[in-house]
Formats: C-alpha cells, sequence, structure tokens
C-alpha cells in the first residue's frame, strides 16, 4: 500500500512587513501589526487560513521550539495580523514566519523569517537630556547649523549598539566620521508640541573599541524655519534642540548608555544658513574636517544648555524614510539675457549636487526655478502671490557656495529642498561642464504599485507627469507644490488619496498623516485647511491671521472622512477606519450643528422668509463657513477675480458645495459604521445622508435638472455624489454634456470636481464625451500642458499660457486624479471589494 503526501500549495510568501514597514528598527506599537504578501504559480489560487509564528532568535522560530507565540492555524483570508500574545519589552528585537493554506487546504512552505524590533515604549527609558547652544541668539536672524559632538571610550569589543535620536528642527547624526544612515530631513514635519518622531539606527558597524565619537548637525527645518504660504519663522519654536541616546552592548554582555547632558560641545561650521525655502549659504573655508572624529581637537568648542521640553509627545517614526531617488544631468543653456542657466529635464522637489575648482572666497549662487519666461529668460515670478523677494537680500531656493580653494569641491544640500527644472549660475569660476551637476529627487520612499502604458505617446507623458508631481510633493506630508507654499492641503490630499494608493504603498505615509490630522482635530470636530497646521501657532501670535478664518471648509476638512475610506478601499484594512472613526464622526457631527445655522444673506432673501418648506428643511443645508469651492476652474488663476470670490464665499458661504459634501461624508460615515460593525450608527448617519440627499434635491436641483451655477462641476459634484433622484440622471447628464461640448469639449471643472468629469461621464454611457476631454490639447486640458512640455501636473489650467508665460506652481498633483479614469474605466480595473479580492475587468478603449 503507498501513501502519498499532500503536495504543498503552490503559493510563495513575501514582502513580510511589520507595521508596514520592512524589517523595521522603532516600533512603539504594543500589538504590532503583521503583514504578507502572497504569490502563487496557478490561477485562482488564494489564501483560505494562516499561522504566525513569533520567538526570540532564528534558531528557535526555524526549530519551532521556545515560541513567544503561535497563533496556530487560522481560517482567514486576511494578510495581516497584530501581534497580540507577546508582551511587548522595549528595544527587544523579535523574529517572525508565516504559512499559509489554498482552497484546497493545502499549506505553503514557512517564509523566510523576518523581524522588528522594539522602540522605546516609556519616555522615561529615555537616559538624555534635551540640549542647546550655550549660547544665546537673534531669533528674527538666520543663524548658521550648530554642531554638537561627545567622546567616550569603550574598553571592550562591540556586541551591538543602538541610536535613538531626533531633534526640534532637523538633525544629521554622525559616528566616528561617518554619516549615520541614508534617510533625510529627520525626524520629519509633525505638529511637534503634540507629536514629535524619534529615529532609531543600529550602528554596530559604525563602533570601535577604544576611543569614539558621537556627533550631529541641526538646521532649522520646519521647526523654526520658513514654512507655509506667508513664510512664517519660528513657528514651532525659536531655538534647535538635540535628544540622542546611544545603548551599546559590549561582548561580555556590559550596556553602556551615551545620551545628550551637559558633557557635550557645540559650535557652528560652514553652513551659515539653513532655510527649506529660501536655501543655504555654505562656506568651505569654515570646514572642520574631521570634526566628528575621536581625536579632534574640539577645545575652542562651546559647552551646551540642557533644557526641560517634554518627551511624551515622542513617537517613533510610523512614515516611510524621506530618501534621495532618481538623478538627472543637464543641458546648459545661454538665455537671452546672457544667465547661464542648466536645463536637467525633468521638474522635481530635490536638490542639484555639483563639483566645483576656482580660487579661495569664489561665491557661486544656484537659483533653482520651474520655468523660463516667455522670452526665454529664467524667471521665478509666478511662484509669487503678491511681492517677489529681492535676489540680493532674501533670495528664494538659493543655494550658496563659497569656495576654500583647494583642488575640486564637492557639495550638495543637506537641509533644504527646491522645486526646480531649471537653475540660474551665477559666480561660476571657468566654464561650466553639464557633466559637473546632476540634479537629485527626493521623496519618501514608497514602493511603486501601480502603472500604466497605452498607444497613445501624450497620454503616457501625461500619467508621468501625475506620478512626477507625486514624488514632489510626497516628502514626508502630502503638500500642494514643492515650492511656495509647501502645505499639507487637506482638500489637495482627499482629492488624490484614491490615485496615490493606487500608484504607490502609501499606508504607512497616509497611517501618519491621519494622526496627525486627528490631533490637530479641533475639539467640536472641526478640520482645518492644513495638516500639520502651523496656522493655528501662528494666530497666536498674529490673532488677525486671516487664513484662520478660512478653516472648516467643505471639501477640505471632508479628507477626515474621504482618506481614510479611500485607503480601506485601496488596502482592505479595517484598521484604518477604526483608527479614525471618532475623527470621522467628529467631523460630521461639526458639519450637522453648522448647518443648524442658516447664512444671515438669507433672513433678507423672500424666497427663504415666506417659503416654509425651504425653512423645514435649512437644517440640512451646509451654508455657514468659509469654503474654497471648486477653486481655480478655468480662468482663476489668481488676480482680482479670485480675491473676490474669497470674499464673496467667506460672507455668504458656498451651500451648493457644502452641502453636497455634507451628504457625502455622512454617507462614508455610515458605510465605515457598517464595515465596523457599528449598526446603531451605520443606521442613524445613513438616514441622515438619505435626508440631505432629499433636501439637497429640492434645494438645488430643477425640475429639468438644471442646477445653479450652470457650470460643469455642478453636475459631476451630484453625478460623483448620486446626490439626484433617478429621474432626473439622464437630464443632468445632458446638462453636463451640454457644457462641455458648448466648451468646445474643454475642462470647466476646478480642483474638487476634475477628479470625477471623466468617470461620471463614462458611467452614464457617455465615454465619447470622456475621451474628447482626455485627448484634448488646447487650454483648458490635460494634455494642452503635455503640448507645452510639462513634465509635472499644473495648479492651473493656464499653467503656460499662449504667449508662453507661466502661471501659478507648475507642480500641483490633484488635478492629476484623472489618473483614476486611466486606472478603472481605460484600463478598466476596478476593486469589486476592498482590496481588490474582487477583481472586475472592464476596460473601456477609445474608438480612436
Amino acid at each position: 500500500m503507498t501513501t502519498h503526501e499532500t503536495p504543498p500549495a503552490p503559493i510563495f510568501i513575501k514582502h513580510l512587513r511589520t507595521e508596514y514597514l520592512e524589517n523595521p528598527l522603532g516600533i512603539d506599537a504594543r500589538r504590532p501589526r503583521l503583514e504578507w504578501r502572497i504569490e502563487a504559480d496557478a490561477r485562482g489560487v488564494f489564501q483560505s487560513a494562516y499561522q504566525v509564528q513569533v520567538a526570540s532568535s532564528p534558531d528557535d522560530l526555524t526549530q519551532g521550539e521556545n515560541l513567544l507565540w503561535d497563533t496556530g492555524k487560522v481560517t482567514s483570508d486576511a494578510a495581516f495580523v497584530r501581534c497580540t500574545g507577546v508582551e511587548m519589552r522595549s528595544r527587544r528585537r523579535y523574529f517572525w514566519r508565516v504559512r499559509v493554506w489554498d482552497g484546497q487546504d493545502r499549506a505553503s512552505a514557512w517564509s523566510e523569517p523576518a523581524w522588528w524590533e522594539m522602540g522605546l515604549l516609556d519616555p522615561q527609558e529615555w537616559s538624555a537630556e534635551w540640549i542647546e547652544v550655550g549660547w544665546d541668539e537673534d531669533p528674527e536672524a538666520f543663524k548658521p547649523c550648530p554642531f554638537f559632538r561627545r567622546t567616550f571610550r569603550l574598553d571592550a569589543p562591540v556586541r551591538s549598539a543602538r541610536l535613538y535620536i531626533t531633534a526640534h528642527g532637523l538633525y544629521e547624526a554622525w559616528l566616528n566620521g561617518q554619516r549615520v544612515g541614508d534617510q533625510c530631513f529627520t525626524p520629519g514635519f509633525t505638529p511637534y508640541h503634540k507629536m514629535l518622531q524619534y529615529q532609531v539606527y543600529d550602528v554596530t558597524a559604525l563602533m570601535q573599541e577604544g576611543d569614539n565619537a558621537l556627533g550631529a548637525i541641526l538646521g532649522d527645518g520646519w521647526h523654526r524655519g520658513k514654512v507655509h504660504i506667508a513664510g512664517h519663522r519660528n513657528v514651532y519654536g525659536e531655538r534647535l534642540a538635540l535628544l540622542a541616546m546611544l545603548v551599546v552592548e559590549t561582548a561580555q554582555g556590559t550596556q553602556i548608555v551615551i545620551g545628550t547632558d551637559s558633557a557635550w560641545k557645540a559650535t557652528t561650521g560652514p553652513l551659515l544658513k539653513s532655510d527649506l525655502k529660501d536655501g543655504e549659504i555654505y562656506d568651505a573655508r569654515l570646514e572642520m574636517p574631521g570634526w566628528c572624529a575621536p581625536d579632534f581637537d574640539d577645545r575652542g568648542w562651546q559647552g551646551v544648555r540642557v533644557v526641560s521640553h517634554p518627551k511624551h509627545p515622542l513617537v517613533a517614526s510610523m512614515g516611510p524614510p524621506v530618501r534621495r531617488k532618481e538623478t538627472f544631468t543637464p543641458t546648459v543653456l545661454t538665455t537671452p539675457k546672457g544667465e547661464t542657466v542648466l536645463d536637467f529635464g525633468q521638474n522635481l522637489a530635490g536638490v542639484v549636487h555639483f563639483k566645483v575648482q576656482g580660487p579661495r572666497g569664489t561665491c557661486v549662487r544656484l537659483t533653482h526655478g520651474e520655468a523660463l519666461d516667455k522670452d526665454g529668460n529664467f524667471t521665478q515670478a509666478h511662484l509669487f502671490l503678491f511681492s517677489k523677494p529681492d535676489p540680493e537680500k532674501n533670495p528664494f531656493q538659493q543655494v550658496q557656495y563659497i569656495l576654500k580653494g583647494e583642488g575640486v569641491e564637492e557639495y550638495e544640500p543637506r537641509f533644504t529642498v527646491h522645486g526646480f527644472r531649471y537653475v540660474k549660475v551665477e559666480g561660476w569660476p571657468g566654464a561650466i561642464n553639464p557633466d559637473d551637476f546632476y540634479s537629485v529627487a527626493i521623496y519618501s520612499d514608497m514602493e511603486p504599485t501601480g502603472s500604466f502604458e497605452c498607444s497613445d505617446p501624450l497620454i503616457n507623458r501625461l500619467h508621468q507627469n501625475v506620478e512626477w508631481s507625486m514624488k514632489s510633493n510626497f516628502l514626508d506630508l502630502p503638500t500642494d507644490c514643492p515650492q511656495r507654499e509647501r502645505a499639507g492641503w487637506t482638500g489637495d490630499a482627499q482629492i488624490f488619496a484614491p490615485s496615490a494608493a493606487f500608484l504607490m504603498d502609501v499606508r504607512a505615509f497616509f497611517r501618519k498623516w491621519l494622526k496627525e490630522l486627528t490631533l490637530e482635530q479641533r475639539a467640536d470636530g472641526m478640520v482645518g485647511n492644513f495638516v500639520p497646521n502651523p496656522e493655528q501657532l501662528v494666530k497666536k501670535r498674529f490673532p488677525m491671521n486671516f487664513l484662520t478664518k478660512l478653516e472648516g471648509s467643505a471639501g477640505w476638512g471632508d479628507a477626515a472622512t474621504i482618506v481614510p475610506w479611500a485607503l480601506y478601499q485601496a488596502y482592505g484594512d479595517l484598521e484604518f477606519l477604526e483608527n479614525q472613526y471618532e475623527s470621522m464622526k467628529a467631523w460630521v457631527e461639526y458639519v450637522r450643528k453648522r448647518a443648524t445655522h442658516t447664512n444671515w444673506s438669507k433672513y433678507l432673501t423672500p424666497r427663504y422668509l415666506f417659503n416654509k418648506e425651504r425653512r423645514k428643511r435649512q437644517h440640512l443645508i451646509w451654508d455657514t463657513n468659509y469654503h474654497w469651492g471648486e477653486w481655480l476652474e478655468p480662468g482663476e488663476s489668481g488676480g482680482l477675480n479670485t480675491m473676490l470670490g474669497v470674499m464673496k464665499r467667506f460672507y455668504l458661504g458656498e451651500p451648493v458645495v457644502a452641502t453636497a459634501y455634507f451628504a457625502y461624508s455622512t454617507r462614508l460615515l455610515a458605510k465605515a459604521a457598517e464595515a465596523l460593525g457599528k449598526s446603531e450608527d451605520a443606521a442613524y448617519f445613513g438616514a441622515l445622508a438619505d435626508q440631505i440627499k432629499a433636501a439637497y434635491a429640492a434645494e438645488f436641483i430643477g425640475k429639468d435638472g438644471r442646477i445653479h451655477p450652470d457650470r460643469q462641476a455642478s453636475y459631476v459634484r451630484v453625478l460623483a455624489f448620486d446626490l439626484a433622484p433617478e429621474e432626473l440622471k439622464p437630464a443632468i447628464v445632458e446638462h453636463l454634456v451640454r457644457l462641455v461640448r458648448a466648451s468646445g469639449n474643454h475642462v470647466g471643472t476646478g480642483f474638487l470636481s476634475t477628479v470625477f468629469l471623466c468617470e461620471v461621464l463614462a458611467e452614464n454611457g457617455r465615454l465619447d464625451v470622456a475621451y474628447d476631454l482626455l485627448t484634448q490639447k488646447t487650454a483648458p486640458s490635460w494634455l494642452y500642458a503635455v503640448t507645452k512640455g510639462a513634465t509635472t501636473i499644473w495648479e492651473a489650467w493656464e499653467g503656460i499660457d499662449a504667449d508662453g508665460e507661466p502661471h501659478a506652481s507648475l507642480n500641483h498633483y490633484s488635478p492629476g486624479a484623472v489618473v483614476n479614469f486611466l486606472h478603472r474605466k481605460v484600463a478598466g480595473i476596478e476593486a469589486a471589494a476592498p482590496a481588490y479580492k474582487r477583481i472586475r475587468i472592464r476596460p473601456m478603449p477609445a474608438t480612436g
């Protein structure tokens, strides 16, 4: 008699992650999230069960002995689990593996072991103190970057060493003359007074028996550098500070801790200025070779101040690290004005790396911009809302490098980042060789997950432009643009979140941002225009700060509901809804309460005063608050008309937009409640959404389907949010088609509705109109920018006008959310269930 073993499942387990990160150092979740990805050799193979094991060493894990946790076989298609069976200990490393079963109950082989290492679970475990430079500083002046160092001796070989470090400002850590890690712009941008990240580095390979030196350089960063629209400085503080703790375990098992304290020393060096917006000034004559070597003579350095800053806001890094990515070499142009300009061929967020040789004291200036003007000269004029800075007294996006005159010198900025394609070079000694330069793109290191390619090279270039605008604006937070504002506008983020989740793995990125949104959310549920939101701190210094009067806007505050729901749909991870549910609910409740108030102007309107039905439904119409509205519809790229629109909405509200988002967010909240098993909330908010929908139709949609204002966005919004009675939808579609055709098949929507324009046409039987819009090559349209040589997405449809003059930012991702249409309709890949567990493949190709 012959026995036959069950063959293994044709499944390979890959991409093991803890808290969305691969082999992470510094996890402070007490129930870490373990996840995996499966790949199958055959079609139709899926996971039906899993088993996860956790141990304190790789040997225990592979031998299946002394396990800390074993789930046993769990029937589930979920590709993640929370490690609930282990009491986590700070700084301890854990190893884990997983295997799965397929639909025929065949087990896969065990995965290769993965690991994670815990951070500091209690602020009291920081055996270190905050330190600052020991001298007074002028808070109004730009200041040189401080250098800190401390020497110590180890009398035994090192078994392991970990550096825990953060700063007020940006930091770059050094150990024994070597830079620690490859991350940029650490510790990242968060609401520092509420949440400050720290990083953990394995520095074992940099340690040595005998004398050692630990050091750090600090830059102004978001803490005290220029931030946001107005470029306010010192928003989070006037002084930089360092907190660091080096934990060393010797071969004999002895633990040695070197923390920041009064024994450290500080000085300044060649970095005379560092500002994220304005740029850097670096004087190579002031370099201190070997400043972080153990034998460096630091007798001229000064003492430090130990200061009492809180440690309770400290959290381990939550998002993906920011890193240097692609590089581009330039061509050299001479403009009609005689300027020497480098064209790197790609608009991006990053810096320029260069080599130079010349006399001591020579000052080289690199000024960064996105475009040339209509005459072909270098310009930054389009990047300023009001007055442009004086390039001599207050330069913008400029790096100054002063040569030391000792052969070939090489430089790359540390604590600044620019939005640019073109760089004007001044003061260069000798002829310029393009091989001496390259630009470096810098952004959060997210795994690419989706791509698109078709037979039309212009559409392909459009998709590439969207990808580059995402990269340019996903540097630790989702910003609107990488040059002038660099603000975490909530409206831009919610518009683009579904597209971002297709293009890259943005789970860790948005998990961090949504945590910050919750922290910045007001007690009454209001969500501001920005996350993080420095404007609320600026308000304390400038009570009349106008931007704070514009908070709580529809379509912007709705990021609280739209982004978590988009991430749940993309990844099927209920934790996004669990973590954000109270925030989602608080926002909807804020809006509901605001809707119970009535805009003052209605009391002057007989149509309201003498209409009982309108007064009866008024509590469902949101006509209070300022709202940004559709924002930057064609022809509104700034100027007097834009400002008049702002003032009108400030006093009269924007009920046709705000009430639509009230209905949409309420509906999403009801769906989230249902997904989380909160049946009472699901019923309540579902019924409320129905009531708002009925009120909206009665208030804004005519019997012939016409909506005021009679603009494309009005009809797109109603169709996208399902706000119209079924019998009126055909008429509403025809009104939209009428407006598109009357415009000559040009886009007529602004920020909020452009994302839905082509999709609602395709979903309502007018794919022909959607393709006519998509393939339009004259302004306003998506391909107009491509025909003008754009390599990113423009903020305004008229980003470069017919005369060649640039306007507004040329690197905004939100209008690029049209890629949703390319992914879901053109390619036809739609998730029929969260996380694509069921996929609908239904391409809608064009006839051309």
